[in-house]
C-alpha cells in the first residue's frame, strides 16, 4: 500500500486530495497545525466523509524539526505540499508571515525529504499568481513570471526551491502551477465562494446586498476535485517536471456573479456593490492558462464545466443556510423545566 503525507490536509485542495488517494489505496497521513479552532479544523475531511480515514501529525511548516519527525514516522512514497498563507487579500496584511509559511515553509519540506526520505516524490503547489501582470496572452510553462502580491512572491520562491531541489539533489519534485480552483469547500474568504455565500443568503432572505472589490478581473477557474487529479498524475510520471493546470477559458468576475446569482433566478446587478476597500493594492487584471502540457503528457484535463460548478457551489451555500435554520436552539426557560 503507497503511503502520502499532505500538508495543508484540512483545507480545500487538500481534503480533496485526501479523498482521491484513498480512493487509489493509498495510506494518507496529513501534518496538522493546532489552533483553537480545533474543533472545526477537520471539516472539509468530514464533508467528503474521510475524516476518521487519514492520520493526522501534530507540525509546522516553519518548523523543520517537526517536518523532520514526521516524514521520520510516516516514511511517505509522496509529498504533497500543499500548506501555506494563501489568500492574496492577508499577504498584504501578513507579508513577513506569507513570506515564512508559504516560500520558506516549501523550503523547510524539501529539506526534510531531502535529509529523511530522498527516494519519496514531491509535489508543490504553485501557483497562478505568480504571472500576475502578465507578459503573454495564455499562460504556459514557458511564460515569464512577474508576481503582484506578496503571496505570489513568496509561492515564486517556493517554486524555484522545488526546481533547485531537483536539479541539484535529484529529487522527484514536480510543480503544479494551478490556476484558480473552487469548490462548495473554497474558504469562505475567497471571491467565488463570497459569492456563493452572499446568493444563498440573499435568495434566503438573510442579506440584502453583496459587495465585492473589482469585477473586471479575469480569472480561469476550475474545479478542485479535478485539479487534484492533476497533483496525482505529475507524481506517477517517470521523471519530475512542471505543468500548468487549467480550463483555459477565462471569465470576470461580473460574470461569475451572473451565473451565480442567475441559478437562483435573480439579478445581480441589483444587490453587487463595488467596495474600494476591497481593492488589491496591485491588480492581476486577467489570467488565462494554457494546459497544453498536461493534456498531452499526463493525460489531464478538466472535466467540471465552470457553470456545472458554480450551481454545484450556489446549491451547497443553500443547503448549508437551510441545515442551520433547522437546528432550534434551547430557550432559557426551557432550560429551566428540564433542570432538575
Amino acid at each position: 500500500m503507497p503511503t502520502a503525507l499532505i500538508t495543508g490536509i484540512t483545507g480545500q485542495d487538500g481534503a480533496y486530495l485526501a479523498k482521491l488517494l484513498l480512493d487509489h489505496g493509498y495510506a494518507v497521513h496529513g501534518l496538522l497545525r493546532r489552533s483553537a479552532s480545533a474543533d472545526v479544523i477537520g471539516e472539509r475531511l468530514r464533508w467528503l466523509g474521510v475524516l476518521d480515514q487519514v492520520t493526522l501529525h501534530d507540525g509546522d511548516l516553519i518548523d523543520l524539526s517537526s517536518a523532520i519527525r514526521i516524514i521520520q514516522t510516516v516514511r511517505p512514497d509522496e509529498v504533497y505540499n500543499l500548506g501555506a498563507q494563501s489568500f492574496v487579500h492577508a499577504s498584504w496584511q501578513q507579508p513577513l508571515l506569507t513570506g515564512t509559511v508559504t516560500g520558506l515553509g516549501a523550503a523547510t519540506m524539501l529539506e526534510a525529504v531531502r535529509l529523511e526520505r530522498p527516494q519519496a516524490r514531491f509535489y508543490q503547489a504553485s501557483s497562478s499568481e505568480m504571472f500576475g501582470k502578465i507578459q503573454q496572452q495564455r499562460q504556459n510553462e514557458q511564460t515569464p513570471f512577474y508576481p503582484r502580491s506578496p503571496y505570489a512572491a513568496a509561492k515564486l520562491y517556493a517554486h524555484w526551491m522545488t526546481v533547485n531541489y531537483r536539479e541539484s539533489f535529484g529529487l522527484h519534485a514536480s510543480s503544479g502551477i494551478l490556476f484558480n480552483h473552487e469548490s462548495p469547500l473554497r474558504g469562505i474568504e475567497f471571491v467565488t465562494r463570497k459569492i456563493t455565500d452572499g446568493v444563498a443568503r440573499i435568495k434566503l432572505g438573510l442579506a440584502r446586498e453583496l459587495k465585492l472589490g473589482n469585477l473586471e478581473a479575469m480569472r480561469d477557474w476550475g474545479h478542485a476535485r479535478d485539479y487534484v487529479r492533476a497533483m496525482w498524475l505529475m507524481l506517477q510520471q517517470d521523471r519530475p517536471d512542471d505543468y500548468v493546470i487549467a480550463t483555459g477559458r477565462t471569465t470576470r468576475i461580473a460574470d461569475f456573479c451572473a451565473m451565480a446569482f442567475g441559478h437562483v433566478g435573480l439579478d445581480w446587478r441589483e444587490f453587487v456593490h463595488t467596495d474600494p476597500a476591497l481593492l488589491r493594492p496591485a491588480e492581476v487584471d486577467i489570467l488565462l492558462g494554457d494546459p497544453t502540457k498536461a493534456r498531452e503528457r499526463l493525460g489531464w484535463t478538466a472535466t467540471t464545466s465552470l457553470e456545472e460548478m458554480v450551481a454545484e457551489m450556489v446549491e451547497a451555500d443553500l443547503a448549508r443556510y437551510r441545515a442551520r435554520a433547522t437546528v432550534v436552539l434551547p430557550t432559557e426557560a426551557s432550560l429551566r423545566a428540564a433542570t432538575p
